[in-house]
């Protein structure tokens, strides 16, 4: 835009150059003031015109007419300013070389800027020049010489990119503020709070009905799954239990009418028994895998006090414990409070305490420690029994991994310890920690057993 309206200053200066000529061809330069009108023709949008003449046998120039017209006393002052501003000596320069030229500059405010255009005009009167200045902000209504951020394009096209900006900004704010409130509705059916289609009720921002309502149904589908999968466990422990019942019912009068020295049949007899508490240990163990993932996906999450579940599991294996001759040394913090749902922690703590049994010698120990910091809940149970290869031991909560020795049907059970084992009571533990948002980890103590540690998140922060 600047060099187009430059061009065309110089080629209006030349158009009015060229309609002077004829004019100047019959002036009188010492004086003539019809010079002074014929130049007011062309000022009519704020051009100032000023018309110099030097004589054929001299080099200064003379001060000959002007446009708008000034007085004789500031002819002076006119004439240092064009000195000052460099235009004189370019005069000298336009005649010798009969080029035109122009010359940019500002006012000394530095507020407006000028250009003016050096047109020359021979004749056998001399070289006449005619000096064009233009107010570059004011010619063809552009904002050329102003500042770029005075100028009236950049200013509209800011206002244009800030009300993007807010409209921007708003939208990111009712997303966030949604999304929010989505994440409070999730909180609150996590607690069991609120009934059934409460992302559809809290939503407000009508761009998300439909997110809104497909959590709706991603909710009732996962509460039908549910009750799915806890009817399913139900019914599938009834029907293998049913005919396990069957069984051992019917052994009983075998049992007795085998006789007592016929080795061999109460040896048939002891592979059977073992088979089915193995059978039975299994149905038990797959009802209690479905019931704990029904409880996973529809419980509420409440606060617990974990010391409680902890002092309750071990009053429940003290029994066995003392069969075993195992000390259980405790350490726990009082009313350390997690986020977790009905029986989740508690199928978890029962797990890692039934293997830290099974696994622990005679006359060994089982140290229970739990504490707890700004964020997190630290529970760690360390065993004195054989630990876990190294090499398997990143396997310890793999769905059916176990590092027992594979017992026979004729090496019943420890004492204390269960018919069967699954290999799912550690997946179980992993499960469930992980889903509360927590952590779980087993490691070889390094005098001897086995250490398992879960971290939660303290009050399901």
């Amino acid at each position: 835009m600047r060099d187009l309206v430059t061009r065309a200053i110089q080629d209006r200066s030349k158009l009015i150059s060229h309609a002077l000529a004829p004019v100047l061809e019959k002036a009188q330069p010492a004086n003539d003031p019809t010079l002074n009108a014929q130049l007011a023709k062309f000022t009519s949008d704020g051009t100032v015109l000023r018309l110099m003449l030097q004589p054929p046998e001299g080099r200064q120039f003379f001060f000959v007419a002007s446009a708008p017209t000034i007085r004789a006393d500031d002819v002076a002052p006119e004439l240092d300013e064009l000195s000052r501003r460099g235009i004189l000596a370019k005069l000298s320069e336009a005649c010798m070389w009969d080029a035109s030229d122009e010359l940019r500059y500002t006012q000394p405010n530095g507020s407006v800027e000028l250009l003016t255009s050096i047109i020359p005009i021979k004749n056998e009167r001399g070289c006449w020049v005619l000096t064009s200045t233009h107010t570059t902000s004011e010619f063809l209504n552009t904002s050329i010489g102003r500042p770029y951020w005075e100028t009236r394009a950049v200013r509209i096209a800011a206002i244009i990119y800030l009300v993007a900006v807010l409209l921007a900004l708003l939208a990111a704010i009712s997303i966030w503020i949604s999304l929010r409130r989505f994440r409070d509705v999730a909180g609150e059916i996590a607690e069991g709070r609120i009934g059934d289609y409460a992302f559809s009720q809290r939503n407000v921002v009508p761009e998300l009905s439909s997110v809104a309502r497909g959590f709706d149904k991603l909710v009732l589908d996962l509460k039908r799954l549910s009750q799915q999968i806890r009817q399913s466990a139900e019914d599938n422990a009834h029907s293998f239990k049913t005919p396990l019942a069957a069984v051992q019912s019917s052994l009983a009068p075998v049992r007795r009418a085998v006789p007592m020295d016929d080795q061999r049949a109460r040896r048939a007899l002891a592979i059977i028994d073992s088979s089915l508490a193995r059978l039975l240990a299994l149905v038990n163990a797959a009802q209690r895998l479905d019931s704990s993932a029904a409880d996973l996906v529809e419980a509420p999450r409440i606060l617990v006090n974990l010391t409680e579940i902890v002092g309750e599991a071990t009053l429940n294996v003290r029994e066995i414990l003392a069969s075993r001759e195992i000390r259980l040394i405790r350490r726990l913090d009082d009313a350390v409070m997690v986020r977790a749902g009905q029986g989740v922690l508690e199928i978890a703590l029962q797990n890692i305490l039934e293997n830290a049994i099974s696994f622990s010698p005679r006359n060994s120990s089982i140290v229970i420690t739990l504490t707890q910091n700004a964020h997190t809940v630290d529970l760690q149970v360390d065993d004195e029994g054989p630990g876990i290869d190294p090499d398997q031991i990143d396997r310890a909560f793999e769905r059916y991994f176990s590092s027992r020795p594979n017992a026979s049907a004729l090496q019943p059970p420890r004492e204390g310890e269960p018919a069967g084992h699954s290999g799912l009571g550690l997946w179980i533990v992993r499960r469930n920690i992980e889903l509360l948002g927590g952590q779980v980890r087993a490691a070889n103590r390094i005098g001897g057993g086995l250490s398992m540690a879960i971290v939660l998140p303290r009050n399901g922060a």
